[in-house]
């Protein structure tokens, strides 16, 4: 069941199978219930409780990050500021093709991890909805949105972002609004070959996979008719569920399958 932590420095951990975070609260309110409908939560007030070697969701006054022994990382979305520099060279841009569509058209993120694609969708002109179904890294990325929109060269960008937790596929059923993109990114993050990005993921891949429905989500996207689906595939990988899309958009790693209707 879910709760509130009260007014006060408080350690919260996390524990399923050999996975426990720890969350630090500094003079602020915080509701824990996605976190706890996802996994058993206990809270401490003695650091000294989390055991060694814990994966740590950790509350500071100015950042949340995700921490395990050496490793740490947390969102970042300056790190995108070159990539927006050059962005009609973008491929998920070109397969987009935003000019098509009227300023603040509704483009749906329903699987959007840390929110680096939905940062595109949304600096080409679309609103973004980032569909993230685990609630820790839904946690990271509302608070890197949050800290994008103190930096001017964002935040007009991520004002028209958007996180709604919680499983994608219900969420794209339940859409008040028609969505003229949808997007799909289900590859796994150990197909990547940054070593940078490796790190990175190590701490995020100790958490439950967001979705094994891969069928189920694209079924779901394509019963919602948007004008375009994209899917992000390795370059040389099946197309998801073996459905053949409408045309490809090809770079050297990796491809987008879209579909219009």
């Amino acid at each position: 069941m879910g709760f509130m932590i009260e007014w006060k420095k408080v350690n919260l951990y996390i524990e399923r199978t050999a996975i426990i975070m720890y969350i630090y609260f500094d003079q602020k309110e915080t509701d824990v219930t996605a976190i706890a409908a996802q996994y058993p939560v206990t809270c401490v007030t003695d650091i000294d409780e989390i055991p060694e070697g814990a994966l740590v969701l950790h509350y500071q006054p100015d950042m949340v990050s995700l921490e395990c022994g050496n490793l740490e990382m947390h969102g970042d979305l300056t790190t995108m500021l070159p990539r927006l520099k050059r962005l009609n060279t973008e491929m998920l841009i070109k397969a987009a093709k935003p000019g098509n569509f009227p300023q603040g058209a509704l483009a749906i993120d329903a699987t959007a991890g840390m929110g680096e694609d939905s940062l595109l969708l949304a600096a080409a002109g679309f609103r973004v909805k980032l569909f993230e179904y685990n609630a820790v890294i839904a946690a990271l990325l509302q608070d890197s949105l949050q800290r994008a929109a103190a930096i001017p060269e964002l935040a007009d960008i991520v004002a028209r972002m958007e996180v709604v937790p919680g499983d994608s596929i219900r969420g794209i059923r339940e859409l008040e609004e028609h969505a003229d993109v949808i997007y799909l990114d289900p590859m796994f993050p150990e197909r990547q070959k940054s070593g940078l990005i490796k790190k990175k993921f190590q701490l995020l891949q100790q958490l439950e996979r967001p979705c094994d429905d891969e069928n189920g989500l694209l079924t779901a996207a394509m019963e919602a008719k948007p004008s375009k689906l994209i899917i992000k595939r390795p370059l040389k990988g099946p197309q998801l569920a073996g459905v053949m899309p409408g045309y490809t958009v090809k770079g050297k790693a990796i491809r987008y399958d879209c579909f219009a209707f």
